[in-house]
Formats: structure tokens, C-alpha cells, sequence
């Protein structure tokens, strides 16, 4: 629990807390959308911006659109499909560039940093709706490498986030009726199942926590005219540690991006947190 602020001295300015702000976005090819991208870091200003699905190899990021905005990459890409990448104002320092326990399956779904006193987890789980009840288990055997790595993080003490792109409706409040069946894998038991125990080892879904009862999406399809029907899913989360939770102010989801011409079926979500108040 954080102790109270003393009592300012008399004609003394009072003191706010820092704020930093993390940010997600799938944006379905980064060589696609990278103007949209310039323009929403100049408008926003996230400390960090997490993106998902870039679409490309890392010598292929399109760095001379971000010239001019302040951030600068940290990626790890891959040839036409997944790709993760963090783009940050200051310094990070890079911990790891796959899942831990994921090592050998050769695909670029998750990119970990320490920046500040945190740890960042930015991932893009696997749909699992392809490749059979083979591909299925590949996205349950990669949401149970994430809860082990969040268990030795909490083991650790860290304050950490693990956010982006889940492929997890966790409730039937999370996608519209009629937009997925119940056979998806965005939706089937064990998927929720698995979401629930990265919960229960006292994770804390920053949405919910703050808007437990909205409707709230941040995927449209781009077919069957979901969008102007707003037939959306809520697959785009942040979890956060327990203090990190303490510290959580607001979250946005940037509705307003799906409008603009050619945008990603994603939209951002940006979270706030506090920093630790002065003694």
C-alpha cells in the first residue's frame, strides 16, 4: 500500500505523478499501415507502442516513416506472416525475442523488454482455427508456456505486462452474438480455460478492471460488413501484475481508427499507469 502524500509546504507547487502509458495494436502489416502508425504515435504519444502481425522480416521494417516521431524499433519479424515489434521513446533493454518453453517453433509471436522498472511481454498467440485439432493444441500448449512464464515472473517479484493480441474471447460479453461460433477457437472451453489460469495466478485484466460491464471490441472483421454492424470481438488484452494493477488509471480503445481509409481489423488499446507516488 502506498504511504499518503505529506502535507506541501506552504506556497509550495504540489507534485502529480509521472504517468506512463503502454499501448497495443494488431496492425496487420506494418508495411501497410505505417503511415497510419506515425500518426497515431504523433497524436497519442505512448511511451511504448506494441505492435502485432507485422507481416514482414526485420530489414523490411518501414523505419523512414517513423522518422521524425521520436520512437525507435525493437523487432522481431518474420516472412509474410506473425512479427512483433516495440516501439519505444527511450532506451529498452531487450530480455527475449521468444517464449520462454518456445523456443524451437520458429515462429516470431512474442518479444520481451525491461523498460524502466518493469518487464513487457508484447504477443500475438496463434488463432488455432487452422491446421486441425493439431493447430488447436498448438495454441493451448503456447498459452500454457505464457502462464508458466507469468508464474516465474511472479516468482521473481517482477512488475511486468503481458499484452497484445490473444486471440481469447474470455466472455460470451466479449464478442458480439453471432460473430463467432461455438466451436471457435477464440471461444471453445479449454481456450477460456487456459485464459482463466493466467487470472488466477493474480493477474488482473486491465480492461475488465475498469470497465467490467461495457460492451467493449477491438477487432472487426473486415467481411460480412461486422465493422458498420459493430460485429466486433474483444481479443486485445493487457494483464498485469499485481502492483502494476494498483497503478492502473485508465484504458482507451481507440474505436475511432477502424474508420480511417484502409485501417487494420485491429484497433489500439492503450492502457495508463501511475507511477510511484513520492514519499
Amino acid at each position: 500500500m502506498r504511504k499518503p502524500l505529506a502535507a506541501a509546504a506552504p506556497h509550495s507547487l504540489s507534485i502529480k505523478p509521472a504517468l506512463t502509458r503502454i499501448a497495443t495494436w494488431n496492425v496487420n502489416s506494418i508495411r501497410s499501415r505505417a503511415t497510419h502508425v506515425a500518426n497515431w504515435l504523433t497524436r497519442n504519444q505512448p511511451d511504448l507502442l506494441l505492435l502485432q502481425e507485422l507481416k514482414c522480416e526485420a530489414h523490411q521494417f518501414p523505419h523512414e516513416a517513423l522518422e521524425g516521431t521520436g520512437y525507435h524499433a525493437t523487432i522481431h519479424g518474420q516472412k509474410s506472416y506473425n512479427g512483433v515489434a516495440i516501439l519505444a521513446r527511450e532506451p529498452v533493454t531487450l530480455r527475449c525475442n521468444t517464449l520462454p518453453g518456445r523456443d524451437q517453433d520458429g515462429q516470431s509471436r512474442y518479444l520481451e523488454i525491461g523498460f524502466r522498472t518493469l518487464v513487457i511481454g508484447n504477443l500475438y498467440l496463434p488463432n488455432g482455427n487452422s491446421g486441425g485439432e493439431a493447430g488447436y493444441q498448438d495454441k493451448l500448449d503456447w498459452m500454457d508456456a505464457l502462464r508458466r512464464h507469468a508464474a516465474d515472473l511472479l516468482a521473481q517479484e517482477q512488475d511486468f505486462a503481458l499484452i497484445g493480441d490473444y486471440n481469447v474471447c474470455p466472455t460470451d460479453a466479449d464478442f458480439a452474438k453471432g460473430a463467432l461460433s461455438a466451436s471457435d477457437a477464440l471461444v471453445r472451453p479449454q481456450t477460456r480455460a487456459a485464459f482463466r489460469a493466467l487470472i488466477w495466478l493474480g493477474l488482473t485484466d486491465a480492461v475488465r478492471a475498469l470497465h467490467p460491464d461495457d460492451t467493449l471490441y477491438t477487432f472487426w472483421d473486415y467481411q460480412a460488413g461486422a465493422w458498420p454492424r459493430n460485429q466486433g470481438l474483444r481479443i486485445d488484452h493487457a494483464l498485469l501484475s499485481p502492483r502494476l494493477t494498483e497503478r492502473l488509471t485508465t484504458v482507451v480503445i481507440d474505436r475511432a481508427e477502424r474508420d480511417q481509409e484502409k485501417p487494420s481489423d485491429h484497433v489500439p488499446v492503450m492502457i495508463t499507469l501511475a507511477d510511484e507516488c513520492p514519499l
